[in-house]
């Protein structure tokens, strides 16, 4: 029996080679801590608890995530599919149409003017937006303790100031008979405008949509801008001025390769943001005069809840979604595009 454990233990103990050290296998390495052994232990080791954190903390999101939006999409997807009006509904009946709402919403020519009116919306707001976001977060970042502490609380107010709130303020600055914005105008001698209607015509009402907009979404570009412009280091801006660079090569040069990132990250949020504002423009005109200036949203919600087509209105608002997908789509590959280059630079 001792011959036998003896034997047992000689075979089990690990052979060393030259100097006490373990003799090389044939795969280079030591057989117990050679590279083989390594891809056999790791295969055989079980996950570890810390690669299961991040997912585990992320669950209570997710589930959150598929109870309140996941389930009203699919309820929205079903009711794109039916032709769901009053009758319908105080009746509790289910009318099938299939992809019939999705036929006359696509063959209609209002949609695809909703569409386009509301694509040249966003681009005008989302390039004001971005423009001036950008010269006030330069802005900052140049002026005195003081200063920049004043306006940023001015624009932290602005922020926080709720959506209606903010649209009922500036009902009152362009109303026509007691509004500021028309004394101003008839103070400085156009006295034209007077009594203008600000919300009478088309272009009119965007214009005013438009201010509003763009002062509600200044504080977040800028405030974000001058944020990132702390992280430049001051050595980079020290060495372009001795070079001889001036302003606009500075920002080119300096600026605008550290900030690339979040200029593009920011973009794609407001253009989410203004595809999708809903209360200024329902406040301020309900999408009038005569529907002119009715975007996606808006038109979704008039087919739906103010005609009471409610399979109609389920419908566009899908299609809503999707333009905002291919919106995202073209982000992602923009983003994925820069990483590669970044990676090829280094």
């Amino acid at each position: 029996m001792a011959a036998q454990l003896d034997d047992a233990v000689g075979k089990a103990a690990p052979q060393t080679g030259k100097g006490d050290a373990p003799p090389a296998g044939r795969d280079g390495g030591s057989r117990p801590g050679g590279r083989g052994g390594l891809r056999a232990l790791s295969r055989r080791a079980p996950r570890s608890p810390a690669r299961r954190t991040p997912y585990l903390l992320l669950l209570p999101a997710l589930l959150a995530t598929a109870v309140l939006l996941g389930w009203p999409m699919v309820r929205n997807l079903l009711l794109s599919f039916q032709n769901l009006n009053m009758k319908e509904l105080i009746q509790h009946l289910t009318d099938w149409r299939g992809v019939g709402n999705y036929q006359e919403i696509l063959g209609s020519e209002q949609f695809w003017q909703v569409t386009l009116r509301t694509l040249v919306f966003t681009a005008v707001n989302v390039v004001l937006i971005m423009v001036l976001g950008v010269l006030i977060g330069l802005l900052l970042a140049r002026l005195g303790k003081k200063m920049r502490l004043t306006l940023s609380l001015a624009l932290v107010l602005a922020w926080a100031m709720p959506v209606i709130a903010a649209t009922t303020v500036f009902q009152w600055l362009f109303d026509s008979r007691y509004g500021v914005v028309n004394w101003l105008l008839d103070t400085a001698g156009w006295h034209a405008m007077a009594h203008y209607d600000w919300v009478g015509t088309q272009l009119s009402a965007f214009s005013v949509i438009t201010v509003l907009i763009v002062w509600q979404s200044l504080p977040f570009v800028a405030l974000n801008l001058y944020a990132a412009t702390t992280t430049i280091p001051r050595e980079l801006y020290e060495a372009a001025r001795m070079d001889g660079a001036g302003t606009w090569k500075v920002f080119t040069s300096v600026t605008f390769p550290f900030l690339k990132p979040f200029f593009l990250a920011t973009t794609f949020l407001e253009i989410i943001w203004v595809f999708k504002a809903f209360p200024q423009i329902f406040a301020i005109n309900q999408g009038g005069p005569d529907r002119l200036t009715e975007t996606l949203p808006i038109y979704a919600f008039t087919e739906g809840v103010g005609n009471l087509h409610f399979g109609m209105g389920a419908a566009i608002s899908l299609l809503t979604i999707v333009v905002l997908l291919a919106m995202t789509a073209y982000y992602l590959r923009l983003t994925l595009r820069q990483e590669r280059q970044e990676e090829n630079e280094l």
